[in-house]
């Protein structure tokens, strides 16, 4: 069902602490962590605790949560020290965009010159 853990969801695993992940932020509705391939010096994955296959459908059934997950990677971005120099948030959505895990998520992004698309 959706919002519900799934048993087989690499990211549903992390939130339930059964897979490690370096964690640097957490709050009641998400967890961020440090994305084990970095595309930047800066790379943290946020993602809501509840589990939605993708953005769209995070925000169409849990538009709070989706706000508080851009939030979050904005205090991330602050903590991370990249908010001063810019920061790319992005969502991939079906793998025709490169989603490879199909629990809703946010690629932040920083530390470089990110000008050109990624």
């Amino acid at each position: 069902m959706a919002g519900e853990p799934q048993a087989d969801c690499l990211f549903c695993k992390i939130v339930a602490g059964e897979v490690p992940a370096t964690i640097v932020r957490e709050s009641a509705t998400t967890v961020a962590f440090r994305d084990i391939n970095p595309q930047a010096p800066t790379h943290v994955l946020v993602i809501p605790k509840v589990h939605y296959a993708n953005a769209r459908e995070l925000a169409a059934a849990e538009p709070a949560i989706a706000g508080d997950l851009l939030r979050e990677a904005g205090e991330v971005a602050a903590e991370e020290k990249v908010d001063a120099t810019g920061y790319r948030i992005v969502f991939n959505t079906g793998p025709g965009a490169g989603q490879t895990v199909f629990h809703a998520h946010a690629h932040l992004l920083g530390g470089r010159d990110l000008q050109r698309l990624v």
